[in-house]
């Protein structure tokens, strides 16, 4: 430990150890418990307990106390701290010499306390002892100080974090317990099992045959967390022995604790070597799959409800390995909600077998569905929301069912707005139950983008294209549904077969614009933000994926889209103005705003560049004037036919703009948009390609000299070094790459001289000093590039660099500031309570 640490350390102490003394707060204390965790870590814990005798005298201070008045988060402090140090066996049996651990642990310990009404304490004392259990010893202490029974009673503790750590603690109980069993006796029943672990799986099986619910619940929880974290020879003996009982909970009605049976079932089926998880256990421990657990949760998928056995079918169709047979009912259980409304909704019937095929295990009728709105609107997303996780997998079942799968998301959506026709009565029940439900929409529309993929069928596009319309024209939409359909559009607008050349729209996709972009037009009109907002962002993507292609120009410039998006600059509303700025800096790049030229506004006669230039600087909001500072940079790197004019005074007006902004992000775009005009004017590759092996197209590039003198003349070292000092660290690091990158490009310079007259040279340095300091009044003057390639020499940038990359606290993160910190907090609250009276 370090020596003033070591000064600072009784000092600490002695104001934790009194109770008049407050602690500001628990992220000092929190932060001290990680400093001695490292020392401990790096050197003996009794080493530094004898060198620094204080701190054995602050635990036996807790004792002495008898700690009614002592703050419960120092108390707390102090567990955590005993079990910090107890970690080493030779540091435990140095504490345990004075009781000092039984008293701190033990039964006549926190437990009698009035402070152990107080979750912090008890959170404490499960830490501590976590981080005391990590040898024989501490095991052995754990068993006969009584720790073990108290955390069984934890474990339905009224703090939902006590009661977790209680369970996580008898988990790593047992785990330690069983260490010396890993290679064990493949008959590791009754005595053979250690005293500890013993004494825990005799509580589990006693909960797991309690009619208490909540006590179930505590048994599967360790269970669960058992098998997902040890994957030694000795759990296969303990799921023999256990299972049993397991499957006798599926006798009970209801079923208790299904939710924690769930996990349980599927914790031990990831956990057995015929199912070796991607990213999950690397050694089997099973020895055979003879141990009932397929036939249990075969069982279990028939018992649940079909909300309950949802997600037990879903893990059990990611799992890679399983009986056929339950992964066939697993999926008719998953499938059984849409199978239930397609037979409802049917008007004429299917493929012969094509419903019952899909619905092995059992069938759902309208009444179990519509049992109550919440419960079938509550099913329906679930579903939904499953086979969304379940589709991409490459698990997933085969043949996967694409049609059915598209139809009931289409009809679920035709049910939701109404437009749904059906001819039976149960079909009319289930659209009375699901008219208007935002929730029920979000997810079909969630679903139905994920089938977009696979279906070549124009029927089947025919449909989905026209649900998505109705959903888009229907009043009634929602801002969301509305956000979600346009997602959904461009999903299947993006996996539409297309012609001969993959870039191109199909022809269904071709015939589906034309009737789309009315839609958006109106949707640009919306009273709503969010609706005009989503509007402008689903034309961005639009413009990005076709904004070439001949029919998506024609359909686009035949419509009034252009001109609203122009008219949206003005937006009142600062999100639609910076998604406005997207959309139009998109379509311009595409030749694509030619229908706001003509649209009579006064201000059009400047062209886009001057209203973006306008918002740049007047806009009272930082989203629209970031948008702009983006366009502005793609601009640049594309080479944009307005800035290719002259590119020269675009860079020039634009940072007179940008450095003056108070916005951060927009300096650090303006940083960003210099970088690509160097690399063109250097002829580098992209900076955000440093691989890349072809140039960008652009012109050849002038002689270093000549470039230095345009950078000068443009103002552009004046904002870069500005930026190098600015307030905010993503600036200044930005600005600091941009110099190096310059640096690194002028050393070879041979054509420049020495300027001749050194004082200028120091004049600018001397500026840059002032700057450095804060006082940025003082301006740079006309730069000559011989001014500007001293500076660069002169300055540290590397080391400057290295100082930016450290975070903000670097210096302040030190054991010695932390303890300095906690002691000016003490004193300062002893000066504020003396002011008080």
């Amino acid at each position: 430990m370090d020596p003033e640490c070591s000064r600072l350390l009784p000092a600490l102490c002695a104001v934790l150890a009194d109770p008049s003394q407050a602690v500001a707060d628990d992220t000092c204390l929190e932060k001290l418990l990680d400093w001695f965790k490292t020392v401990t870590e790096a050197g003996s814990s009794l080493l530094l307990l004898q060198e620094n005798p204080c701190l054995v005298d602050l635990l036996s201070h807790v004792l002495d106390l008898k700690p009614q008045n002592m703050s419960p988060r120092v108390l707390s402090f102090s567990l955590c701290l005993a079990g910090t140090f107890a970690a080493q066996e030779d540091c435990f049996e140095y504490l345990q010499q004075g009781q000092l651990l039984l008293g701190l642990f033990g039964e006549v310990g926190p437990l009698s306390w009035a402070a152990w009404s107080v979750p912090t304490v008890r959170s404490g004392w499960i830490r501590g002892l976590k981080s005391l259990a990590q040898h024989p010893s501490g095991l052995h202490f754990l068993g006969d100080s009584g720790a073990v029974d108290a955390l069984f009673s934890l474990q339905g503790d009224s703090s939902l974090f006590v009661a977790s750590a209680a369970s996580q603690l008898l988990v790593h109980i047992l785990a330690l317990s069983m260490q010396g069993k890993a290679a064990g006796s493949p008959n590791l029943q009754g005595s053979a099992w250690p005293s500890c672990a013993q004494k825990i799986v005799d509580h589990v099986e006693a909960c797991l045959c309690s009619t208490a619910a909540p006590q179930v619940t505590q048994a599967l929880n360790v269970l669960t967390t058992t098998f997902g974290r040890c994957h030694s020879p000795w759990t296969e003996v303990l799921w023999g022995q256990l299972s049993p009982l397991v499957a006798h909970l599926l006798e009970s009605d209801p079923i208790p604790a299904a939710h924690s049976l769930v996990d349980l079932l599927l914790s031990v089926a990831r956990s057995g070597p015929w199912d070796m998880v991607v990213g999950g256990p690397s050694s089997p421990v099973f020895a055979s799959a003879d141990c009932g657990l397929w036939e249990t949760m075969a069982r279990m998928l028939s018992c649940l409800s079909p909300t309950q056995a949802g997600p037990l079918a879903l893990g059990t169709l990611k799992l890679q390995h399983c009986p056929q047979a339950l992964r066939s009912q697993a999926f008719g259980v998953l499938l059984q909600p849409l199978v239930c409304i397609l037979r409802a909704t049917a008007q004429a019937p299917g493929p012969p077998g094509l419903l019952g095929e899909t619905t092995e295990g059992g069938s759902m009728t309208v009444d179990t569905l519509l049992s109550s709105k919440s419960a079938c609107v509550g099913l329906l997303c679930q579903t939904l929301a499953h086979l969304e996780e379940l589709q991409p997998l490459p698990q997933h079942p085969l043949p996967w069912p694409q049609t059915l799968l598209v139809e009931a998301a289409v009809i679920i959506l035709q049910l939701c707005d109404g437009s749904a026709a059906p001819s039976s009565s149960e079909g009319g029940r289930l659209c009375g139950a699901l008219a208007g439900c935002i929730r029920v929409q979000r997810a079909a529309l969630d679903f139905l983008g994920t089938l977009s993929q696979g279906t070549s069928s124009w029927e089947l596009m025919q449909q989905v294209f026209a649900v998505l319309l109705e959903t888009l024209e229907s009043p009634a939409s929602s801002p969301t549904v509305l956000k979600k359909a346009f997602q959904a559009t461009l999903r299947w607008l993006l996996d539409s077969p297309s012609s001969p050349s993959c870039s191109d729209l199909g022809p269904h996709a071709q015939l589906f614009l034309r009737e789309l972009f009315p839609v958006v037009q109106k949707r640009l009109c919306s009273p709503c933000w969010e609706v005009r907002d989503s509007a402008l962002e689903f034309l961005t993507h639009l413009t990005t994926c076709w904004g070439g292609e001949a029919d998506f120009r024609e359909a686009l410039l035949a419509s009034e889209v252009p001109k609203l998006t122009w008219q949206l600059l003005r937006d009142p509303e600062s999100y639609v103005r910076a998604s406005a700025v997207t959309a139009m800096g998109k379509l311009s790049s595409q030749g694509l705003q030619a229908a706001s030229e003509s649209s009579g506004h006064p201000e059009v006669h400047q062209g886009l560049v001057g209203e973006l230039l306008h918002i740049l600087s007047v806009d009272s909001e930082g989203f629209p004037r970031r948008a702009v500072a983006r366009v502005f940079t793609e601009w640049v790197r594309d080479s944009h036919a307005d800035v290719a004019r002259d590119t020269e005074w675009f860079v020039a007006t634009v940072l007179q703009v940008v450095s003056r902004d108070l916005d951060w992000e927009v300096r650090a775009q303006g940083l960003e948009l210099v970088q690509v005009f160097l690399a063109q004017t250097l002829a580098q590759p992209n900076p955000h390609c440093p691989y890349a092996v072809t140039l960008p197209k652009v012109t050849p590039p002038s002689p270093l000299p000549e470039v230095l003198r345009t950078l000068c003349q443009l103002q552009i070292f004046d904002f870069a070094f500005r930026a190098l000092f600015d307030c905010d660290r993503p600036v200044a690091q930005k600005a600091c790459d941009l110099l190096l990158f310059l640096k690194d490009k002028t050393a070879p310079c041979s054509g420049l001289q020495e300027p001749g007259d050194s004082s200028d040279v120091t004049s600018v340095e001397a500026t840059l000093q002032r700057w450095q300091a804060g006082e940025q009044s003082h301006p740079l003057g006309n730069l000559e590039p011989e001014e500007v390639l001293a500076a660069l020499r002169s300055m540290d940038l590397e080391g400057l660099q290295g100082r930016l990359a450290e975070s903000s606290d670097h210096v302040e993160k030190s054991p010695q500031s932390l303890l300095q910190d906690v002691l000016a907090t003490v004193a300062v609250l002893e000066e504020n309570v003396a002011d008080c009276y």
